[in-house]
């Protein structure tokens, strides 16, 4: 017989839950890089670039996850937002469009120019993120089918 433990007091504080939520990031990470890799295939203009933006956030999300598989989905979203609001507004200074002509990477993470828009979409990527993680504890959490005996 299966004993069922509720979400809350099962919450990632042990090993096999952290393991178990790191290895969902993981692949949270590889399916984001994956989308936004297809996204720049097949779209492009509006569609791509703020597909994009939000896509970058859930990456941060899903880093953030993957690097702290305690933390709750409401602050990993507000730590991906944070850091996402944070690059944007970076790039006022022009550093980042600076680092973006030496380097590709820079580019990709930092961008180059400011677009108040991206801000929106940045708070569409973290909502989407505590989203999926919501949706994913709670189906998780679901008891299994009895067991008979």
């Amino acid at each position: 017989m299966t004993t069922y433990v509720p979400a809350r007091r099962a919450r990632a504080g042990t090993g096999r839950a952290r393991a178990r939520t790191r290895l969902a990031a993981a692949a949270a990470v590889l399916v984001t890089v994956g989308a936004g890799l297809g996204l720049r295939a097949v779209a492009t203009g509006s569609p791509a670039k703020y597909g994009g933006d939000a896509l970058y956030t859930v990456l941060i999300f899903a880093l953030i996850v993957l690097a702290l598989p305690r933390v709750t989905a409401l602050r990993a979203a507000a730590g991906a937002l944070a850091v996402s609001w944070a690059v944007e507004f970076l790039q006022l200074t022009g550093v980042p469009a600076e680092l973006s002509r030496h380097s590709g990477l820079a580019r990709l993470v930092l961008g180059s120019t400011f677009n108040p828009p991206d801000l929106f979409w940045y708070a569409v990527g973290a909502a989407a993120g505590w989203l999926g993680h919501t949706t994913v504890r709670r189906l998780a959490a679901r008891p299994g089918p009895k067991e008979t005996d």
